[in-house]
């Protein structure tokens, strides 16, 4: 799931049978305010690369961090600390980290209250491998006009979902997730191939049946084969662009010393 800040709820669903025109008529219904987004979708990369396209494509990828417009955060810093115990079964693939309580979520709704109001954040990083939260590396959020948050589940915290102005769902094909899964989980995880299609089996898919995938009714926008869809990807964009140049535009009018006479605008001297 992405999110961007009230949402109406209009359901605005991206297919590639309609054409630009017609995307950008749905987006524009749904009026809203950008300002957060959420991104949901079946545990694997599309939606994280999602993500990634509209920050490469806006230009924040090489920016630095203290003068992006635009900044993304992922669910998964936000897992919880676990138990001794649960860190043991981890190890042998035998913990739900799709579960709503595999997350920190009390965590996650600070950080988000703290940005909305201009607070600098940080956030530690997650280790896959240990299954641990890096309190010594750390990332800092700094204020910025989009935040896009993503994460499989985003939408299922109602606290967490009123946050956001807008939210997508990338929904991906279950064969196309597991596909993706294996190799990451073999060759970035350390996982053998065993140790992901037990997890997958036993709590990856379920999950996303039972806590992901009835979040989707809450999207404003659907993006069908992810990253794949490079057309919707770049409506969100283009939204994303012309939000940022109005905001601009208001802040500006707002501290500008000019001054409107004789029908247009005199700056004073």
């Amino acid at each position: 799931m992405i999110t961007f800040l009230p949402s109406n709820n209009t359901e605005c669903i991206v297919e590639a049978r309609l054409q630009p025109a017609e995307y950008r008529n749905l987006l524009q219904k749904s009026n809203t305010v950008l300002r957060k987004r959420g991104c949901s979708v079946g545990k694997m990369k599309k939606k994280s690369t999602v993500c990634k396209r509209i920050m490469e494509k806006l230009g924040q990828v090489d920016m630095d961090h203290t003068e992006r417009q635009v900044v993304c955060i992922s669910q998964d810093s936000f897992y919880r600390e676990l138990t001794p115990s649960e860190k043991l079964k981890a190890e042998k693939g035998q913990f739900n980290f799709d579960h709503p309580d595999a997350f920190d979520n009390d965590r996650i709704l600070r950080t988000l209250r703290d940005i909305l109001t201009g607070v600098k954040c940080e956030i530690p990083a997650y280790d896959y491998r240990s299954n641990s939260i890096l309190k010594n590396q750390i990332t800092t959020i700094y204020p910025a006009d989009v935040v896009l948050f993503e994460g499989i589940l985003v939408f299922y915290f109602p606290e967490i979902r009123e946050l956001f102005h807008m939210k997508l769902f990338v929904d991906t094909d279950s064969d196309t997730r597991l596909a993706r899964r294996v190799p990451r989980d073999i060759k970035e995880r350390g996982r053998d191939l065993d140790y992901v299609l037990n997890q997958y089996m036993n709590f990856v898919k379920p999950a996303f049946e039972e806590f992901c995938l009835p979040t989707k009714k809450f999207a404003d926008v659907i993006i069908p084969r992810g990253a794949d869809n490079t057309v919707a990807i770049d409506l969100i964009v283009q939204h994303i662009r012309d939000f940022l140049s109005n905001r601009g535009r208001v802040t500006m009018e707002a501290e500008s010393p000019i001054s409107r006479a004789e029908g247009g605008f005199k700056r004073p001297h």
